[in-house]
C-alpha cells in the first residue's frame, strides 16, 4: 500500500510546483491593483514606478530574436539527450534508439523555433 503513496505524492509535488507560484503571481497583481485603486480614490496622483512596475509584467510578444535563442536551447537539449543515450548505452545497444527517439522530440521543437525565428515579423529593436 505505502508504493502508491509514492506517485500520487509525486504528481502533488509537481502540481505544487506549477499552480503555488501562478497564484502568488496573481494575488501580489491583486494586491498591486486594489493599493492603485485606493490611490486613485483618494484622489492621490500614481507614481511613475509604478506604472512601470505594471507594464513590465505584461507579456511582450515574442521577436525572432527570442524564438532563435529558444530554439538554440531546445536543439541543445535535444543533442545532449542524445548524447547521453548514446554514451550510456555504448555496451548495451537495448537504452541506444528508444533515448534517440526521446532526443528527437526536443530536436523538433528547436527546429521549429528556428524556423518560426526566421518568419516572425517581430524584429528586435536595434539597441
Amino acid at each position: 500500500m505505502d508504493e502508491v503513496w509514492i506517485p500520487i505524492i509525486m504528481f502533488f509535488v509537481i502540481g505544487a510546483i506549477v499552480i503555488v507560484p501562478i497564484w502568488l503571481k496573481s494575488r501580489e497583481r491583486l494586491e498591486m491593483q486594489a493599493t492603485l485603486r485606493a490611490a486613485i480614490d483618494k484622489g492621490q496622483p500614481v507614481p511613475a514606478e509604478v506604472i512601470e512596475a505594471l507594464t513590465r509584467s505584461v507579456k511582450v510578444p515574442p521577436t525572432s530574436l527570442s524564438d532563435m535563442r529558444a530554439g538554440v536551447i531546445w536543439l541543445a537539449v535535444g543533442i545532449g539527450i542524445g548524447l547521453f543515450g548514446f554514451f550510456v548505452s555504448f555496451d548495451k545497444h537495448d537504452f541506444h534508439f528508444p533515448s534517440m527517439g526521446f532526443a528527437a522530440i526536443p530536436v523538433v521543437i528547436g527546429l521549429a523555433f528556428i524556423a518560426l525565428s526566421f518568419f516572425n515579423p517581430n524584429k528586435p529593436k536595434p539597441v
